[in-house]
């Protein structure tokens, strides 16, 4: 029988789980062996799965890393969350250095609510929720960060441009490409080496202090410009990107491991995943595949939004399971909550579900999911079926630009460059048979009628109940970059920021 004893609250005996949240960037659901990847170079992350469960249908709340990495942390659609735009309709919308928001104080965040449990929180690498001081992580729960709060971009020459700082908790340790080198010819950077060891280091320490942990290992290699240290260059088949993977495997197994030789692997939950689908822009150099899905990073259609996941919890989660749960990184939040034996809030709509008793217990929960584009709800899925309200890929400017989020891969009449509006007759695809979404059902069919009765009223309840947060992605100023964060004095890394001249951000996607 699997022990629960840890669910029923702080009067049983035993304490709660340590939580560890393995957040890749811009990896797809095609990138690992398990899920099919012919090269199979990750066998840290088949066995992590084949130790644990897999999950096949497995979502992110937004095509983009700022907004997913939200609604992962809030339980909420980045919608409800405030990180969204309304400069233009159904944009996508990010924290880049000059984004003037971040997220609100009025945002629960997990890290603070896994506090009333006794939880020591950490995130290691990109936090990417906005860069201001109230905007720091450990304004919101977390109490150690090392990291940065955004990619590694640049270099830039800090004067048009700040290079992007490193933190190590409160204060700034340095900057990309001056302190962190980064190679941009030959892709070497020895930062996800970096970001192990703070992991493995916070793991040891927190056993030893017997504290239950909260770790948040959100690193950035698979995001262009990818990047790996000296010994993986040059080793795996899929090039430089695939050298990164390849690191990030056994990285993860060295954690996986470092959680046996201490002890706590049966007292730690651990789930791995992505916040987006692999970035086809940067393909087939620097970007992942997603497998057969259709398109990537940027766009609602599969590839864009559904994402590898692994959860693993030796002694408690049977080890080969596959899941068809349709779960979305909004549950992790929810998923977290109930391992610590708390209560999601209830003064505010939470959309992730909890999924143990789909991991430990194989039960099937139904639930739409939301494919959401800026302000936009461009599609849902029930069951099997997938319906789009609304078509977009990118724009005919930035496509005849080269900026192509679905290369080699044109569906006449769903991959448009045009904002294509289907809300009276949705285009409605039966991810069983057709998971790419090449064959939409005839509208005539008695298959569409019955889909679609059943999906209009899950989406007219969604609507009628939506209630959109303040908007916090609209306003850019470059006052706000990175000129002088906190710890620069000590470092004499402090930059003059320009004159304050707040615009609305310019969102092309």
């Amino acid at each position: 029988p699997l022990c629960l004893c840890w669910a029923l609250g702080p009067a049983a005996a035993s304490a709660p789980p340590n939580i560890l949240l393995l957040l890749m960037d811009d990896m797809g659901w095609g990138d690992l062996g398990a899920f099919g990847e012919p090269s199979k170079e990750t066998p840290n992350l088949d066995q992590m799965a084949s130790e644990g469960m897999l999950f096949l249908d497995f979502y992110t709340a937004n095509p983009l890393c700022s907004p997913s990495r939200a609604a992962l942390l809030t339980g909420r659609l980045p919608v409800r969350n405030g990180f969204y735009t309304t400069n233009a309709h159904a944009r996508n919308a990010y924290t880049p250095q000059d984004i003037v928001g971040g997220i609100p104080d009025s945002e629960l965040l997990l890290p603070e609510l896994l506090k009333k449990a006794g939880y020591i929180n950490k995130i290691i690498g990109k936090w990417h929720l906005g860069h201001r001081p109230q905007f720091h992580p450990l304004e919101h729960g977390f109490d150690e960060w090392f990291g940065s709060p955004n990619c590694h971009f640049g270099p830039f020459d800090n004067r048009a441009l700040p290079n992007i700082p490193v933190y190590r908790d409160w204060e700034m340790i340095g900057r990309y490409y001056e302190d962190f080198k980064i190679d941009l010819k030959t892709g070497e950077a020895n930062l996800t080496q970096i970001y192990l060891q703070e992991a493995l280091d916070f793991i040891s320490k927190q056993q030893a202090s017997q504290q239950p942990f909260f770790l948040y290992w959100a690193i950035d290699a698979t995001h262009a410009p990818v990047y790996a240290s000296k010994h993986f260059l040059g080793t795996s088949q899929r090039g430089l990107y695939g050298d990164a993977v390849r690191e990030i495997d056994d990285s993860i197994g060295k954690i996986l491991k470092h959680l046996q030789k201490l002890g706590i692997s049966e007292n730690t939950f651990v789930f791995f995943t992505s916040d987006n689908g692999a970035a086809l822009i940067s393909a087939p150099k620097k970007g992942g595949s997603n497998g057969r899905f259709l398109c990537g990073k940027q766009t609602t259609f599969e590839g864009g939004m559904r994402e590898p996941a692994i959860a693993w919890w030796p002694g408690h989660i049977p080890a080969g399971g596959v899941s068809h749960q349709l779960g979305n990184v909004m549950d992790l939040f929810t998923t977290s909550l109930s391992l610590a034996g708390l209560q999601p809030p209830s003064d505010r709509q939470i959309d992730g579900i909890d999924l143990l008793p789909a991991i430990l217990q194989g039960k099937l929960i139904d639930r739409p999911i939301f494919y959401y584009r800026g302000n936009e709800m461009m599609a849902v899925r029930v069951g099997l079926y997938k319906a789009h309200y609304w078509t977009w890929s990118n724009s005919w400017e930035e496509y005849s630009k080269g900026i192509d989020f679905c290369p080699g891969q044109n569906v006449s009449g769903v991959t448009t460059h045009t904002q294509e509006e289907h809300t009276t007759l949705p285009l409605l695809f039966h991810l069983g048979r057709d998971p790419g979404e090449k064959y939409p059902l005839r509208f005539a069919s008695d298959e569409y009628q019955r889909a679609m009765e059943r999906i209009s009223v899950v989406v007219q309840q969604h609507k009628a109940t939506m209630v959109p947060g303040e908007p916090q992605l609209n306003v850019c100023d470059k006052a706000v970059m990175n000129w002088s964060p906190p710890g620069c004095e000590k470092l004499g890394k402090c930059l003059k920021p320009p004159k304050s001249d707040p615009k609305k951000c310019f969102w092309p996607h």
